[in-house]
């Protein structure tokens, strides 16, 4: 049910594979291939392109691997019409281009990756669970699917393995069980579709992840083998107070649905979504957020991630990025450079004396956003607090820092007026000669009191302090011995992506509610008021999975 950015969702075992999350992919999206997702310029030209869309798609979902001949051409049309001056552009290009970075999603906007909707179709699993179906009507009012059940009517005894399996309980909290997650985290989850890059969650990580304030250690399942007790499949859930729309929502947030690689014909992943759910009711939690890089019934809404480039020698090298047309290594090393030193004048990092501060902050600017967590005092020291690590700082970072949280303090008023933070989760770089990490971070959580001034967003204030604030994320990501900082069309993302140099990328991200319905809500793409949108781009997702 849930995650970040850069990863692959497992369908080759079962229709239900995917409750866990993450996008498509990590990598950069090729320069070159930009423009190959340009509007249309006219209403007029939109119609007439919508049937030729329809043709490709068609193509598409037939399940042929190479690029049609007809989506080609139309890609090239649309380039020439925004690029007219190029004679470079050709046929050939633009093949190229469209294969570097897999885009057999460009004329499904909202699909991570071509060929999902085919695949969606047969997901028999999710017909049987509380969702929305592909295809439904927007809701008129949102609610629950299925209602709450007393305690005495949810199934009490687990649910049946096949033979040779067993159920067991992680204690994360103990090194040994939080190893065992690690590693088969490490092997055997998400990678990019080339198999270039794969998740390194750390066991501090797991720890900040997983054991929030209120966690049940219940609701982090594992399956063994029986004859020698290895761990071969597991899935976790953490309480959430979620609030979608008006209606505050005592959730869990499922994430890290993985099985081992040989096992993946043995039908586990359904069985784990039905147990992790079972453990859920028992606590009384009847609706759960999840998300995935692949297209299941029914995305509430769909973020696309962005990459902020910090070292280009080392991204260009293991091809996160690419070097764009008509440059070179040393222009965009140029470009890409950050100011070594934050430039807002009373930036520190959060300490305990924030934490109220950092949480009525928080509270107030995210009200801002339709889909949102309400943190409690506990949950905010722990999400900015927890993992800072052990010891002094070197190089950025403490020893086992997973996440980095700064505020901006009045110099007058002492106030705390701002604040930001950011995650760490590293990737294996696979079989490459030179590199093995790569070093990621990921923008968490933000705020800033400028949001709550009269005309602050329409006047351009809001943007050019959020401007501000990021960019200051950026310098200390770059202290801190990042390669890159990835960041979703969330929250008020999008009004800095652009100007601070974030280049887009292939992975798309879908949001899922469990036993819940809702309108859509505002991801990657801005909707009308009519939709259930109106205030743009990013603005009904305040979520961020880890």
């Amino acid at each position: 049910m849930s995650t970040s950015a850069g990863k692959k969702i497992d369908t080759q075992a079962v229709d239900a594979e995917d409750h866990s999350s993450g996008s498509e992919s990590e990598r950069e999206a090729p320069p070159d291939a930009g423009a190959s997702s340009a509007a249309d310029n006219s209403k007029k030209k939109k119609k007439k392109k919508k049937s030729k869309a329809a043709r490709v798609a068609s193509a598409l979902l037939k399940g042929d691997q190479k690029i049609p001949d007809a989506m080609v051409e139309h890609v090239l049309e649309k380039v020439k019409e925004q690029h007219p001056d190029n004679p470079e552009v050709n046929a050939e290009e633009v093949r190229k281009a469209m294969d570097m970075m897999k885009l057999m999603d460009y004329l499904k906007g909202n699909v991570a990756m071509g060929g999902q909707k085919q695949e969606a179709g047969t997901h028999k699993f999710w017909k049987t669970q509380p969702v929305p179906q592909l295809g439904e009507e927007q809701p008129q009012e949102d609610g629950a699917i299925e209602p709450s059940q007393p305690p005495e009517q949810v199934r009490q005894d687990p649910y049946s393995l096949p033979g040779d399996f067993e159920w067991s309980t992680l204690d994360i909290s103990n090194s040994t069980e939080a190893r065992e997650v690690y590693e088969l985290l490490s092997q055997n989850y998400v990678e990019d579709p080339a198999a270039s890059f794969r998740f390194q969650y750390s066991a501090e990580f797991l720890k900040w992840a997983l054991m929030p304030p209120g966690y049940h250690k219940e609701w982090h399942i594992g399956v063994r083998v029986k004859s020698n007790k290895k761990l071969v499949a597991f899935i976790s859930g953490v309480p959430i107070h979620l609030r979608v729309r008006a209606n505050l929502l005592e959730a869990s947030e499922i994430n890290y649905l993985c099985i081992h690689k040989k096992l993946r014909s043995k039908r586990l992943a359904p069985v784990l979504i039905k147990e992790v759910t079972r453990q859920c009711h028992l606590k009384g939690i009847f609706q759960a957020i999840y998300t995935a890089g692949v297209l299941l019934p029914t995305p509430v809404s769909t973020c696309r991630y962005f990459h902020r480039s910090l070292n280009i020698p080392k991204l260009v090298d293991v091809k996160f990025t690419y070097v764009a047309r008509n440059s070179t290594l040393a222009r965009m090393v140029r470009a890409h450079k950050v100011p070594s030193e934050p430039q807002l004048r009373g930036l520190r990092e959060m300490e305990e004396k924030d934490v109220e501060a950092v949480a009525e902050l928080a509270a107030r600017y995210m009200k801002r956003f339709k889909m949102v967590p309400e943190f409690t005092l506990d949950e905010v020291r722990h999400n900015f607090l927890s993992g800072r690590g052990e010891g002094e700082i070197l190089n950025g970072r403490r020893e086992g820092q997973v996440v980095w949280a700064y505020v901006v303090e009045d110099p007058k008023s002492h106030k705390i007026t701002d604040f930001f933070s950011f995650y760490s989760l590293p990737s294996t770089i696979m079989q490459h000669p030179k590199h093995a990490l790569l070093e990621a971070a990921y923008l968490f959580y933000y705020g800033t009191a400028t949001a709550f001034e009269e005309g602050a967003e329409s006047s351009g204030r809001l943007k050019r302090r959020l401007l501000d604030l990021i960019g200051d994320a950026l310098v200390i990501a770059n202290e801190a011995r990042f390669d890159v900082l990835n960041a979703l069309t969330l929250m008020d993302n999008h009004l800095v992506l652009a100007d601070l140099k974030f280049g887009q990328g292939d992975g798309l991200l879908n949001f899922y509610l469990y036993n819940w319905r809702t309108s859509q809500l505002e991801g990657n793409q801005a909707l009308t008021a009519e939709q259930g949108g109106g205030q743009g781009v990013g603005r009904g997702v305040g979520v961020v999975m880890l």
